[in-house]
């Protein structure tokens, strides 16, 4: 590239960072000076190089340099990271990026563990709380030796028990100190570690890495009134031991009873433990529910998927797991002799068979453990009798393969609400304690406005000595949640799992979390934390970018939304076009320059260009689908009526209900019905007008791969057409080559020194891995016998190197291949190289490749297409390219659901359904439904504010 091509700002070098030659991905070369200090914007079409600047070039070296200030032995522990393809990249702050794929995947993960917010919750309750007894309902008050010594007497009269004072519980460390300071006492013979009773020794230690319990035996009594003057003792020496703690055992039963100096019922003489945060954790087995160990669902198995059809017999599938199970295998001859001994024909179906015998196939012998079985052994019917299906399921769950327990979970089971906590996550002694009569759960399960008006009047409702304590506690907490309402999440809660979250709303959080800790002088990267967010709350998001610039940091935002763009501070925009077409800066300056020059984004910012408003709305076919009812998470016994054959979108401000109704709830019911799918979907009545479709498609947001092998090609399965054309060359016939010789994945035809991966990593000894072209095959990952064969002039790498655009008129005398090629370049990907690796895709281009995917599927014009928020990652020109295929689905007949809150999308469309009027408990309400024309008129609609706006200023077509 030369020089004059280049684009650099004009900014002083002091307040800058200045890339030089930046080359990652489709960067042509580039140099850019970023002002620091600023709200920065990168812009442009998708695959036009905004992430490969942002993440992959300025992220990574940042990242690359904070590893090597580390020491060598240090970085030998750690993934090392390879240099970006830049000359110099000046002026550098450390870099915090928030992109979309950081969302943990940890079901324990929650908006409150990620925020810490419920970290400061634990701490409160360990400090503040009451306790209420769960007996009488009394406050439990605290007691002295002598009420102690006296229950003692009046509950173990005559019996033999041992005093235990509690020195350790639930910490971690070696305690080899401790022990010796108890051992040279002389006084002391034994200590219980764990529940298991040990002699003190001169080394005795425990694990240094796991959590104890270590009580210390100070004494073995008999309970008499004639030895009251040693019981006395003994008790008031372990009290004092440990500081107000006493476990007594019961010689004769084991039993364990806790006393306390701190807290017991006085209507039962009930004792519980002093508090600890620890006591409020569902991550530990401390304060989680024995039952799901603090997940708060339990998994059970779904008879109707394990019985699909009672009509047929055990042979023929009628029992679901045991299809794959060959007739000779031991589990079918014990099924076998279950019929024999109840004299029942082994070819009777389901429905026939007497209930006894059902019941001992189904749930196995009574009482049978099943933790008992080994899992590699095989089952002894001698011992056991047969295990039965749901405990062989659930046994395989907790003790097979990764793999084999997601498949049982997905086919077979299905959550519910953990019948012991009911979705608390906490044991009950956990639940005793309040604070203003509400225990630690139920202030996690509010929405975060609830919270926050809660905090505000607590203080006032606190003694004066637990004011002074939770002072600075009871502030934290609330400064963190007002971050979160700030930046629109006031509809979440704390116990909300982070894996329901959207990308935007994760990115949300933790933009919130690090306003939080106020840090200075970072370079903060966001990739599109507008995703997810309704237009009403774009303000909101924008004066939390402003804020943690104002705390003296660079902000940099890859964003296509228009508010963002337009209040930020400096706009930088990618083109002109989309993979090797792009990659260069046509554009850049703050937002006044940026609308006078030249390009696609300032021709749609400056309303030089728009996508077009319809004039006419479809009819649609005059039937509707009609679900009535839906209660599931915030929904108000909604009714949905889907008006078919029409482009439909569900609107309304984040949290109001709309996954919930869609994705959770009419989703599931339609793959259920349409597809024979066991999913489960949230609470409803009923549902009618199921006869007029025949096809259900959902469309997310998941990449489509996570590997650099997995690519648009075997994606959308189009390899597999291209290998058999290669297969049926003259050439592959002479050699006898099969479709699998063409595959870089099989053993055969791809090169075995790089595995077919193309490259090869070398390992480096305290440097990073260096990842190279292989040498064998030059990175063709094919060996040479293979790229031997030819179709017009071009080998199998050839063509998995050749850019969509460019296959579609190399394959348009091949139907299969043609059509699928087609329609990927129809949807914006014409650039994208057919084999192009699936991880340097990004977000947007993956959406449309599962897109393109299912628009390449056969359609009746009766199938319904549900979407959720597919401008993701888009463009106005990509959203152009989209519409056409969505209308184009619409005109055939077909159904097309959208649930998005762009603008650009909303305008168009056949139909709205508006969902608020507010998020979260205010939500859940259908506000109105109608064309756009008619959604306007409705006065409490935040969608309708905006929306008329847009219909104001948009071109119409004629």
């Amino acid at each position: 590239m030369q020089q004059e091509e280049k684009l650099t700002t004009s900014c002083s070098t002091q307040q800058q960072i200045e890339v030089l030659g930046a080359r990652v991905h489709n960067l042509q070369n580039i140099d850019v000076s970023l002002p620091r200090h600023h709200l920065l914007v990168i812009t442009g079409l998708s695959g036009s190089g905004k992430s490969s600047l942002a993440f992959d070039t300025i992220y990574a070296e940042g990242q690359r340099r904070y590893i090597e200030t580390f020491s060598s032995y240090a970085r030998s522990f750690i993934s090392n990271l390879e240099r970006p393809d830049v000359d110099k990249i000046n002026g550098l702050s450390p870099v915090i990026a928030i992109d979309q794929k950081t969302t943990s995947n940890n079901p324990r993960s929650t908006v409150g563990t990620v925020t810490e917010i419920y970290d400061y919750l634990r701490v409160l309750f360990a400090t503040v709380a009451d306790a209420y007894s769960p007996i009488s309902g009394e406050v439990m008050k605290k007691q002295t030796d002598q009420q102690i010594e006296e229950h003692i007497l009046q509950k173990f009269p005559g019996q033999s028990i041992a005093l235990f004072a509690p020195l350790v519980k639930g910490r971690k460390g070696h305690y080899r100190e401790l022990f010796q300071q108890l051992y040279n006492k002389g006084t002391f013979s034994e200590v219980r570690i764990d529940g298991e009773l040990k002699n003190l020794g001169k080394n005795l230690q425990v694990d240094r890495y796991k959590i104890h319990d270590i009580e210390l035996l100070v004494d073995e009594v008999v309970v008499d009134i004639k030895d009251q003057e040693r019981l006395q003792r003994s008790l008031r020496l372990a009290l004092q031991l440990s500081k107000g703690s006493l476990l007594v055992r019961e010689k004769s039963t084991g039993q364990l009873h806790y006393f306390s100096t701190f807290l017991m019922d006085p209507a039962t003489g009930l004792s519980y433990d002093e508090p600890a945060p620890n006591t409020f954790s569902f991550n530990s087995s401390y304060g989680a529910c024995k039952t799901c160990s603090g997940l708060g669902t339990a998994l059970v198995c779904n008879l109707e998927a394990i019985m699909p059809n009672k009509k047929l017999n055990i042979a023929k599938g009628g029992i679901a797991p045991l299809t794959s199970k060959s007739p000779r295998s031991i589990v079918m001859y014990e099924i076998k002799e279950l019929f024999k001994e109840h004299k029942v024909p082994f070819t009777t179906p389901l429905e026939k068979i007497p209930k006894k015998l059902l019941d001992r196939i189904i749930w196995g012998e009574s009482g049978q453990d099943v933790d008992a079985l080994d899992k590699d052994a095989d089952y002894d019917e001698d011992e056991f009798g047969f295990i039965g299906v749901i405990p062989m399921i659930m046994h395989q769950i907790k003790h097979g393969t990764p793999k084999e327990k997601l498949t049982l979970q997905e086919t077979y089971t299905s959550k519910i609400q953990c019948p012991d906590c009911k979705s608390n996550r906490l044991k009950p002694s956990s639940l005793i304690f309040k604070v203003d009569n509400k225990h630690i759960s139920e202030l996690a399960q509010m929405s975060l406005t609830e919270l926050a008006h809660f905090f505000q009047g607590l203080k006032a409702k606190l003694d004066d000595r637990k004011q002074q304590i939770a002072h600075e506690v009871i502030a934290e907490i609330s400064k963190r949640i007002n971050f979160l309402l700030e930046v629109g999440l006031y509809y979440l809660s704390l116990d909300r799992p982070l894996t329901s979250l959207s990308g935007g709303e994760a990115q949300r959080i933790r933009l919130a979390k690090q306003i939080g800790t106020q840090l200075r002088g970072i370079l903060y990267i966001f990739d599109e934390p507008s995703i997810g967010l309704h237009q009403r709350d774009n303000a909101k998001l924008i004066q939390a970018l402003q804020a943690l610039r104002d705390l003296g940091n660079s902000v940099m935002v890859v964003e296509h939304d228009k508010d963002i763009m337009l209040q930020s501070d400096y706009i930088i925009d990618f083109g002109p076009g989309a993979g090797k077409y792009g990659g260069k800066i046509i554009a850049a300056g703050s937002p006044s320059e940026f609308l006078q020059q030249e390009g696609i984004t300032a021709d749609f910012l400056s309303q030089r260009r728009a996508i077009e408003i319809p004039a006419v709305r479809r009819k649609g076919t005059g039937t509707e689908l009609t679900l009535v009812g839906c209660t599931g998470n915030n929904l108000k016994d909604v009714t949905l009526r889907l008006p078919l054959g029409k482009l439909i979108c569900i609107t309304g401000v984040s949290g109001s209900g709309k996954s919930t109704l869609i994705h959770q709830t009419l989703y599931p019911l339609l793959q259920n019905h349409l597809h024979k799918a066991t999913t489960n979907p949230l609470p409803h009545k009923s549902i009618t007008g199921l006869e007029y479709i025949d096809k259900v498609i959902e469309i997310d947001q998941k990449p489509i791969g996570k590997t650099p092998r997995s690519n648009p090609a075997t994606y959308t399965n189009v390899f597999t057409h291209i290998r058999s054309l290669f297969s049926q060359l003259p050439e592959s016939k002479i050699r006898n080559y099969q479709p699998g010789r063409f595959s870089f994945n099989v053993v055969g035809g791809r090169c075995e020194n790089c595995k077919g991966g193309g490259s090869c990593v070398i390992e480096m000894e305290f440097l990073p891995d260096v990842c190279v072209p292989c040498e064998k095959c030059q990175g063709k990952r094919y060996n040479r016998e293979t790229l031997q064969v030819y179709y017009k002039g071009k080998n199998i790498f050839d063509v998995l190197d050749m850019t969509i655009s460019n296959a579609v008129t190399f394959f348009e005398k091949h139907p299969p291949i043609h059509k699928i090629l087609k329609i990927l370049e129809e949807v914006g990907l014409g650039y994208l190289t057919i084999g192009q690796s699936s991880t340097t895709l990004s977000g947007g281009e993956a959406q449309r490749v599962k897109l393109a995917t299912e628009l390449a599927k056969r359609d009746t014009g009766k199938t319904l297409y549900i979407l959720d928020e597919p401008t993701t990652g888009l463009h106005f020109q990509d959203i152009q390219h989209l519409l056409n295929v969505l209308n184009r689905l619409t005109d055939k007949g077909n159904t097309v659901v959208i649930v998005e809150h762009n603008m650009d999308i909303i305008k168009v469309v056949d139909h709205i359904i508006d969902i608020g009027p507010e998020g979260g408990d205010q939500g859940g309400e259908i506000l109105i439904t109608g064309t756009p024309e008619e959604v306007i008129q409705h006065a409490s609609s935040h969608t309708a504010q905006f929306l008329k706006l847009e219909l104001t200023q948009g071109v119409h077509t004629s």
